[in-house]
């Protein structure tokens, strides 16, 4: 009985956050006064208010990367993930943490909660800005939004650059201990991916950022953290356990390995590879599988990292190298990691790529292989997580502004948040952060994107922004 009636309650519960999810996204493009905005409120209340009828009090709080109801983890499945993943990110812009019904409440109510909810987040102190707001409704609290892990006094923007350049310094360390034939210890590696997956929970933007910043001379290091970072990122939006996902950051982390066995002067040749190189370039995934086998005695994460390391250049479709015998499916791991290593090495310089594609564009080449060489729902989920304008792309406003995109937005992936680099009279700026969807006293937006930018026409290396 008791289950039962848990079920029923975590369907009610399941119904609120789309019902909150999908009146958010309709309020931000249309007033209060539209059919759609009003009926979605009614549909609303008439769920909160069977839930308080049935439960009392009603509290619905974040914590982490999950909703609950009371004490009732809400639980969800793939075709609801879009609409959870957007509540969470606007109640983490918010600072918003928990929304308590105390009493039945009115269509009144929460026209004022959705008001307050879409008008606070161009606050600079949002939550207290919500607080505010919400001070005149009786029925209806909210509640700041606790930390997992308090960090002090520590700058978020200090901890996330440490973990990541903390994160190249180790996978250059461990590249060369392997190829010295040291032995080598993965302890460092997960204590390292485990704090990449705390931080994708508290400050993925910040961190998605960090992989922006490519370095010429050590790009298989940086290769290596920033496919581990995508990878984590797009295995958390999928729902992955803390474990699963520090064992494919790790994974990640060493699906390179094999290149380890390709000469120097191959992988580093300045001009494009003959067909004798090539040959040799695609045993990297061989290698590699056979490198992570020999690291340690064999166990089943050494044995799924080296399926992993074999499969990540086979393409969806199984079209790629190395060349198989009879078809299968590939590891989810491996489809994940594909997705992101594509897009970090089409938007990296390499020594044979010295100019890389911008990140929009990169994407727009991803989708042209859709269903063919990449997962096509897993790429779809990575283009809502990164935006249709990447963090780190270089863009010219409407307001003749030049800027780089510092922050994505989930419902307006054309209008992202910017930081301005260039004012409008073509001086050199202390960054300034706008957000896109921000309107004037008329309702049009004040500033839009006209197109994206090379970096190198205006000498620019936007790791110096980033960090």
């Amino acid at each position: 009985m008791k289950n039962n009636q848990e079920i029923k309650i975590n369907q009610t519960a399941r119904d609120l956050l789309n019902q909150l999810s999908a009146l958010l996204r309709t309020s931000q493009v249309h007033d209060t006064g539209n059919e759609a905005v009003i009926s979605g409120i009614d549909r609303l209340v008439s769920i909160v208010n069977e839930l308080i009828d049935n439960q009392g009090t009603v509290r619905l709080i974040l914590r982490g990367e999950y909703f609950y109801l009371n004490d009732l983890r809400i639980r969800y499945s793939l075709e609801h993930l879009l609409n959870f993943d957007f509540l969470i990110r606007e109640f983490k812009k918010l600072e918003l943490g928990s929304v308590i019904f105390m009493s039945n409440v009115s269509h009144e109510d929460i026209k004022t909660f959705i008001g307050a909810f879409i008008s606070s987040s161009f606050s600079q102190k949002p939550f207290d800005a919500v607080e505010k707001k919400m001070s005149a409704v009786q029925s209806v609290a909210v509640e700041r939004l606790m930390k997992i892990a308090e960090t002090g006094s520590l700058d978020p923007r200090k901890m996330v650059r440490k973990t990541y350049f903390n994160a190249v310094t180790y996978s250059a360390g461990i590249i060369r201990k392997i190829q010295a034939g040291e032995k080598v210890s993965l302890k460092t590696a997960k204590r390292i991916v485990a704090s990449v997956v705390d931080q994708i929970v508290e400050e993925e933007q910040l961190l998605l950022g960090m992989t922006a910043i490519r370095d010429y001379d050590e790009y298989t290091y940086h290769h290596s953290v920033n496919v581990s970072i995508l990878s984590v990122a797009l295995g958390q939006r999928l729902g992955l356990n803390h474990k699963m996902l520090t064992d494919l950051g790790m994974m990640a982390m060493f699906h390179d390995i094999g290149k380890i066995n390709v000469p120097n002067e191959i992988l580093n040749k300045p001009s494009s590879f003959n067909d004798d190189e090539w040959k040799i370039i695609k045993k990297h995934p061989f290698w590699g599988a056979k490198a992570l086998l020999n690291l340690r005695k064999t166990d089943e994460f050494s044995v799924k990292a080296a399926i992993v390391a074999f499969e990540h250049h086979l393409n969806y479709d199984l079209s790629g190298y190395p060349k198989i015998r009879r078809r299968f499916e590939l590891d989810l791991f491996s489809r994940i990691i594909s997705v992101a290593d594509w897009y970090d090495a089409i938007t990296s310089a390499r020594v044979y790529t010295r100019n890389p594609l911008s990140p929009d564009k990169a994407l727009a080449v991803m989708l042209e292989n859709s269903g063919t060489r990449l997962d096509p729902l897993l790429l779809k989920f990575f283009i809502n997580m990164v935006g249709i304008f990447p963090i780190g792309t270089i863009v010219m406003l409407n307001t003749n502004e030049l800027g780089f995109v510092s922050g994505t937005n989930q419902l307006f992936l054309k209008r992202p948040k910017i930081t301005i680099i260039i004012d409008r009279d073509g001086y050199r700026v202390v960054g300034t952060m706008v957000d896109l969807t921000e309107k004037d006293e008329k309702g049009e937006y004040i500033r839009t994107i006209i197109k994206t930018v090379n970096p190198a026409k205006y000498k620019m290396t936007i790791a110096k922004y980033l960090m």
